[in-house]
């Protein structure tokens, strides 16, 4: 789960709480309900009390000492979704060619009567350069000073989080860290405490400032109707501006409380704007662009709320603030505007270092000489020229590559070229294939590598005249002359022992012990089976599949079948001696399927009757793995073992484990071990499979612990997968059981393969991460890889790089293919340099350095604790931001938090990282889950990154029934639920259906075909098939949702209040968690602390 829970209701944090009746499916794979954590957390190292509900204004409250309440008990008042987010201004998250920078607003105070309109901060321009866009923040983002607190010394950086109240303010003054005082009468506690956002307040109408003078807005007393000036650091209410002259074109303030001071050292004055800029215009509740009321499709933020343009109500006096979640970079916002400025043409890769759209964003790929985002995507597409540059902006540069990446039915498969015997053209000192940035030379008789500079001889079969522009006359009849990635066929030089391979073979590996048949997996299996093997993957347009079939079960003993065509009935041979495995028989072990059909039909009717009295619990697993491995040397073929699997692997055997599954051992030093295999056993066991190109895919099936991290070792180190089902009960999971293996025996694979990263001079590939083998610091060698699973490859500087010839990286994948034909798929990339951070920070990409951080994090936790990858990460964020901060923004106040526009989401982004459960578990998440997890996204691409850390949350009765779109999706928090609304949720590997208790008969009636909202069972995981316009809506989404993802993904109804809901509120990640992850603002308020830290 991506540990993002907020707790329930009731009841209290500190007592346990039941397990949930009935519900076995819980986060990945789907744990029995659990218990809610017996202890406390904190937002920022300290404890916190329960889930408290925020009271009324003007109601008193002492909360207990040292204790931080949650930011996520902030709820619209009267259940209102809350939907402002960054206006149609706003610029998404790439590069982009105007300025804006963004300053944060406090929120409002927590009550349901009308408020007078709060001024909101529109963007400052603030250019430098040729300027790259970036968010910028106020210093509301500093705790406010409150009754005279003393300023404590700040912790040193990368200590984790300190006391939300230990915020650096803008005046360098900050409340007692410890404890928090009572709060006089009506007034809200300070900054991280979350108050009622109520929505979009109009701003004050208001000219260009040109002068800056305040009044105090006394209780009571009347607010001037409009404030002309910033509050700029130097600068308190109620006197002229001490320090700093006014901007050009700088926003209306946010009105302070009564006794708020603002003080700091001056600054130096900002640079006056050019005169292409205007003056700004009327803004809203953060937005960028044009002012607007609320957004379309969705109702006034609450009940009473002024719309745009309304007259002031009474003066109120104002409280400390809270950040306005609405005027902090939001993801929804940002994901919307690359769609709508980037979805509608395609992407023309021709031109060197651009900056594709957001994985998020739907658009075609024209491949006209650099590889397709869909195989390559890049943390930056600008890089620095020197390491000493690198060093100083700390922005990763690496790249994730998809190799095999399916691509949409518009876009065409690489072509693959034949170079007959002589095989692909190649540099004959660096071995770089041809590609279309090799130059030719000497009137076409030499070419010069773009990679290593040397001058090669064309063979005279490869000769071609060159046009007037030194372009070979055929560069655009020969695909690696012309486009980014293309295919050749490999000769017998690049084939095992200098001979063609055969074709691979599938081997179904199936546990028979007491559970497996008692579950009904093992009748459920065989039957799927009899279909499934006639849609194996074939080559092009081949009428049937060249691979061919085994079966083995096993529990103690391993017992082999011979299907052989030419029998009538299937043999079954057993090896009990699994300490010295081997394979009794080869010929009729592995099959042509059309061949053997009815034997392989009886057998598989056999086996469920064969078994079905076992009181066999004890199983093996190493052996089984073994045996196929022998399997295939003997048959002299590469291939894929399918292993279904249910138990710890206690039966006296090699690789025999034990149970050592403690909870104890988090958050202490020895928590590393819970992710390390427990013997190194099966890694020896991996690199024969990896010698054999023999892949693994694990199916597990656990009812207890079963030893993830060791188990999943064989398909991590194969290019395999895992699949986990906890508590499998046929009638529950058998839709999502068979949905993936369908799929997982159906996808194009590549077997035996190695792939190699080149680059051309001044960088060079340094680290890898994913689901490979490496024998060597450059090969990485896979025995399996499908169009999945990507490989992340992270890059240093050996060298200076030069801006005008850029970068270059070519990723070269050798493999056989189903057929059995040997192959190269080349892919490449030109990317830009940069002596400039500004273009460094102006062509990054976040999602991708998100995939990286996330990658690099779940590697660290196999060696250090992991408070230290935290740390490390939250440093290393801070590190790059604040590097923005002093050499690319300009000048201005110390409170702003200036945020570089490709990277406004990387704070909010990295939260979701620190609270995901491999770095944060809640007491709910076991030890299998979060090696499930780590294993997992290690092999994950940018767009499965981008959902699992920050799922989708998609109102279903806001947009209208017969619109044939996905709805718009609304930020992942509570506030933005609707207790009169359903909302659907995913992230990849989960599927919630959210009711609100108020949500309209008609729609429970339509959706449930129940009558009432208390008749929906809670935990339901099908929607009934029902013939009307909503239900035929929902359930197309959820199908839609579903064909987007690499694996099924279960639908789990939630209803509000309901104790599933608990499970739900894990995935609304912008709010504080249970295990004591902090919300966005509370982190966002921390990270602009860090910022500071580095940068006084």
């Amino acid at each position: 789960m991506n540990v993002n829970q907020s707790a329930p209701p009731l009841p209290p944090f500190g007592q346990s709480q039941p397990v949930y009746p009935g519900y076995h499916q819980s986060s990945y794979g789907g744990q029995p309900g659990s218990t809610a954590p017996p202890t406390p957390y904190g937002a920022y190292n300290g404890p916190v009390p329960g889930y408290q509900q925020t009271p009324p204004q003007g109601v008193s409250r002492a909360p207990p000492s040292s204790e931080a309440p949650p930011a996520s008990t902030a709820q619209a008042s009267c259940g209102q979704a809350v939907y402002g987010q960054f206006g149609q201004g706003d610029v998404q998250n790439g590069p982009s060619s105007t300025v804006q920078m963004q300053r944060f607003p406090g929120s409002q105070p927590f009550g349901s009567v009308p408020l007078a309109p709060v001024v909101s901060q529109p963007t400052v321009l603030q250019p430098y350069g040729p300027p790259p866009t970036s968010a910028q923040v106020t210093a509301q983002l500093a705790g406010m000073q409150i009754s005279g607190a003393v300023a404590p010394a700040l912790p040193p950086l990368g200590l984790g989080y300190g006391p939300p109240t230990s915020l650096a303010s803008a005046s360098g003054s900050f409340p007692n860290s410890g404890l928090y005082g009572s709060y006089p009468q009506g007034q809200a506690p300070p900054l991280s405490q979350a108050q009622g956002h109520l929505g979009a307040q109009p701003p004050q109408r208001s000219a260009p400032p040109q002068a800056s003078s305040f009044t105090s807005p006394a209780s009571g007393g009347p607010r001037m109707p409009s404030m002309t000036g910033p509050l700029l650091s130097g600068q308190g209410f109620g006197g002229p501006s001490l320090s700093q002259p006014n901007h050009v074109s700088s926003p209306p303030p946010q009105a302070l409380p009564p006794g708020t001071q603002m003080t700091g050292p001056p600054g130096p004055p900002p640079p006056m704007h050019s005169s292409q800029q205007p003056g700004y215009q009327l803004q809203q509740n953060g937005s960028f662009g044009p002012a607007r009321g609320p957004q379309p499709n969705y109702g006034s933020p609450y009940p009473g709320a002024p719309t745009f343009g309304s007259q002031p109500g009474p003066p109120q006096p104002l409280p400390p603030k809270r950040l306005d979640p609405d005027a902090i970079p939001s993801p929804i916002q940002v994901i919307e505007d690359d769609r709508n400025n980037r979805g509608s043409e395609p992407f023309v890769t021709g031109v060197r270092g651009q900056v594709p759209p957001l994985v998020t964003t739907n658009f075609l790929v024209k491949d006209q000489g650099n590889a397709s985002p869909r195989y390559i995507r890049c943390t930056s597409y600008n890089i620095p020229c020197t390491s000493d540059m690198a060093k100083q902006a700390q922005v990763p540069l690496a790249a994730v590559i998809k190799p095999l990446a399916r691509l949409p039915p518009e876009e065409a498969s690489p072509y693959v070229v034949d170079h007959g015997e002589s095989g692909p053209l190649r540099c004959n000192r660096c071995k770089a294939y041809m590609c279309p940035f090799m130059q030719f030379v000497e009137g076409g008789r030499r070419f010069q590598c773009c990679f290593c500079s040397c001058i090669n001889d064309v063979p005279p079969q490869y000769f071609q005249h060159l046009d007037h522009t030194g372009k070979r006359v055929d560069a655009y009849d020969r695909p690696e002359l012309s486009l980014g990635s293309y295919e050749f066929l490999a000769t017998v030089d690049y084939c095992k022992n200098n001979k063609f391979p055969s074709p691979p073979a599938f081997i179904f590996m199936i546990d028979v012990s007491y559970n497996a048949i008692r579950s009904g997996l093992v009748r459920l299996l065989c039957e799927e089976l009899k279909s499934l093997i006639d849609f194996l993957p074939r080559e092009g347009g081949a009428e049937e599949s060249a691979i061919r079939v085994g079966f083995v079960t096993y529990n103690k003993v391993l017992h082999f079948y011979n299907v052989k065509s030419s029998l009538a009935q299937p043999q079954m041979m057993v090896v009990s001696d699994v300490a010295d495995m081997f394979v009794p028989l080869l010929d009729g072990f592995l099959v042509n399927v059309s061949e053997s059909r009815a034997v392989i039909t009886s057998l598989l009717d056999q086996i469920p009757e064969m078994f079905a009295d076992t009181r066999e619990t004890e199983t093996v697993f190493a052996p089984v793995i073994q045996a196929g491995m022998e399997a295939l040397k003997a048959a002299e073929c590469a291939g894929k073992l399918f292993l279904f699997h249910t138990s710890l692997p206690i039966a006296e055997a090699p690789g025999k484990l034990k149970n050592r599954d403690d909870r104890k051992l988090i958050n202490t030093d020895k928590e590393k071990t819970l992710f390390q295999p427990q013997t190194g056993a099966y890694q020896t066991l991996a690199k024969e499979c990896v010698a054999q190109g023999c892949c693994v895919d694990l199916f597990l099936f656990p009812n207890q612990y079963v030893d993830v991290a060791t188990l999943s070792v064989v398909p991590q180190l194969t290019g395999g997968s895992v699949y986990k089902y906890t508590c499998f009960q046929v009638e529950n999971d058998q839709e999502r059981f068979l949905s993936d293996l369908r799929r997982d025996v159906q996808k194009v694979v590549g077997f035996d393969a190695v792939m190699r990263v080149r680059t051309s001079t001044g960088i060079r590939a340094v680290d890898f991460f994913g689901a490979f083998y490496m024998s060597n610091t450059t090969d990485v060698e896979l025995a399996g890889l499908d169009g999945d699973k990507t490989v992340t490859v992270e890059f240093k500087h050996d060298d200076r790089l030069n801006e005008e010839s850029g970068a270059l990286l070519q990723c070269a994948l050798l493999y056989t293919s189903c057929a059995g034909q040997r192959r190269l798929r080349i892919h490449n990339l030109a990317l830009n340099c940069c002596t400039q951070l500004a273009d460094l920070y102006r062509n990054c990409e976040t999602d991708t350095l998100i995939n990286y951080m996330a990658k690099f994090a779940y590697r660290g936790v196999l060696n250090s604790p992991v408070k230290t990858v935290r740390d490390t990460l939250i440093t290393q964020c801070a590190q790059i931001l604040a590097c923005y901060r002093k050499n690319c923004a300009s000048p201005s106040s110390a409170g702003q938090l200036i945020l570089p526009e490709c990277m406004k989401l990387l704070p909010v982004y990295l939260n979701c990282v620190l609270k995901s459960d491999v770095l944060q578990p809640g007491a709910e998440v076991t030890t299998d889950d979060r090696a499930y997890v780590r294993q997992l996204v290690t092999s994950m691409d940018v767009a499965e990154t981008n959902v699992f850390f920050y799922p989708r949350l998609l109102p279903l009765t806001k947009s209208p029934i017969e619109s044939a779109t996905e709805p718009p999706a609304v930020r992942a928090s509570e506030e933005r639920l609707s207790n009169g609304d359903i909302y659907l949720l995913e992230n990849g590997l989960n599927l919630f259906l959210w009711v609100g208790a108020s949500v309209q008969q008609g729609v429970v009636q339509s959706l449930f075909s129940v009558s009432s909202f208390s008749q929906i069972t809670s935990g339901l995981s099908v929607l009934p098939v029902l013939e009307n316009p909503l239900s035929k809506k929902v359930r197309g989404l959820i199908d839609s949702l579903r064909a987007q993802r690499s694996r099924y993904m279960k639908l789990i109804v939630v209803k509000q209040e309901d104790k599933l809901e608990m499970l739900f509120k894990h995935f609304l990640v912008e709010d504080k968690s249970l295990s004591g992850g902090a919300s966005y603002v509370d982190f966002l308020c921390h990270m602009h602390k860090e910022i500071r830290q580095l940068l006084s």
